[in-house]
């Protein structure tokens, strides 16, 4: 989940990007016009994943987690630091 939302927030920074520097809005140019029902979901999405990794991100410290541990692998580590 993290991931997708990772992944949309940088689409929709991406497309902040272009839309600043070269005043083309890439989400608009694939649907028609912002005003098109889909550019607006995609917007509401897109908007939707930036809110989720923030509050995940105030949540957690201040660190985003992308992926879990592997608790198999902490264990091991344990083991070994142990002798």
């Amino acid at each position: 989940m993290r991931w997708v939302a990772f992944l949309l927030t940088c689409i929709g920074g991406i497309n902040w990007l272009m839309i600043g520097a070269l005043q083309y809005d890439f989400i608009a140019g694939i649907f028609g016009t912002q005003a098109n029902v889909f550019s607006r979901i995609i917007y509401v999405i897109i908007g939707v994943a930036t809110v989720y990794i923030l509050v995940v991100t105030v949540f957690s410290k201040g660190k985003l987690k992308l992926y879990g541990y592997k608790k198999k692998k902490e264990k091991k580590r344990e083991e070994i630091e142990d002798f």
